[in-house]
């Protein structure tokens, strides 16, 4: 699947069910942040939905980014 596809990902929230869509890219990028932390995605969605201010779909696509950022500045020894 192309990285621009978007897909949707259903998970319970505060006892509720949503339904998130996110390009694929994103959905890698969050896949990978909760392997390495050890936790499943939907936790993940869950401990950003907690602390978030304003949309979901947004508050992961920058978690998605800010772990990119922070990874190539790594392999770039910047950090």
């Amino acid at each position: 699947m192309s990285p621009t596809t978007i897909r949707r990902h259903s998970v319970t929230l505060q006892g509720h069910r949503t339904s998130i869509s996110l390009e694929n890219a994103f959905w890698d990028r969050l896949r990978l942040i909760a392997l390495r932390r050890g936790i499943s995605i939907n936790l993940l969605i869950t401990e950003i939905d907690k602390t978030r201010d304003g949309n979901l779909s947004s508050a992961l696509r920058v978690l998605a980014l800010e772990d990119a950022i922070q990874e190539s500045g790594k392999s770039m020894g910047l950090t």
